[in-house]
């Protein structure tokens, strides 16, 4: 989720959402609608329970909603001018259900449908077509890219980390005392990727041996890698998670 005011992004408030299993799951299945409403319930729910949980303050930058306790600002207590959300008719629904079930009825709620930028209402038939000078369609492009720039960003950041995980679980050798030092050490599959078996033998319990081999594994799985790139990306900004089609 990323949040935009007076036009520019507000990176401290943005926030990731773990999917949970939908009711009556064991796991979470790939359902990006019912993704969507999840992720605005928790979101929405946040905010009353904020608001709640707050005291109304003036400050000399106006009204303030504030923790009773500590007096710091409560950033979840303040209601968004709009929401957007990423895709055509069935997501904006699932969203403008999601606020309806908490009884919130004053938020906006809009999607923007990549395929040809159109933008869709809660229960209109068609979207809205606004020219492709607008800075208002412009506004919205730049949400929804900060969006999935957002979401790419974190689950390769989190691939990495498993990809190192997972290739030297095949490497005879460390342990798990010593995998989670290179882990520490690199900190990440490009870091390692680019060190030299020299380098990797100097992270605290790692011998001559035990570099060859993780280089040795490091090269292999690059090998499987570019094998595997001719595959087309792009994201579920529900989850943060990317989907490879052939």
């Amino acid at each position: 989720m990323v949040v935009f005011e007076d036009g520019l992004p507000r990176k401290g408030e943005y926030r990731r959402f773990v999917i949970k299993p939908e009711p009556g799951e064991s796991t979470v299945t790939q359902n990006d609608v019912a993704h969507m409403h999840q992720v605005i319930t928790r979101r929405f729910r946040r905010l009353l329970d904020e608001q709640a949980r707050s005291e109304a303050v003036t400050t000399e930058s106006g009204p303030m909603l504030v923790d009773p306790e500590t007096g710091r600002p409560r950033k979840f207590a303040y209601a968004p001018g709009l929401v957007v959300v990423d895709g055509g008719p069935p997501w904006v629904a699932a969203a403008q259900q999601a606020l309806t079930e908490l009884g919130i009825t004053d938020i906006p709620v809009c999607g923007l449908a990549k395929r040809l930028e159109e933008v869709w209402l809660p229960a209109e038939e068609d979207p809205v077509i606004l020219p492709r000078t607008s800075e208002g369609l412009y506004l919205l492009q730049r949400v929804r890219d900060e969006a999935h720039r957002f979401a790419i960003t974190h689950h390769r950041s989190r691939r990495s980390k498993s990809m190192v995980e997972s290739l030297l679980d095949d490497v005879p050798g460390p342990g798990e005392v010593r995998r989670k030092t290179l882990l520490k050490h690199f900190g990440s599959l490009k870091k390692l990727r680019s060190a030299e078996a020299s380098e990797i033998a100097l992270v605290p319990g790692i011998g001559p041996r035990t570099a060859e081999a993780i280089k040795a594994a490091v090269a292999s799985a690059d090998a499987t890698r570019k094998n595997a790139d001719t595959k087309q990306v792009r994201v579920n900004t529900a989850t943060g998670e990317i989907i490879e089609e052939d």
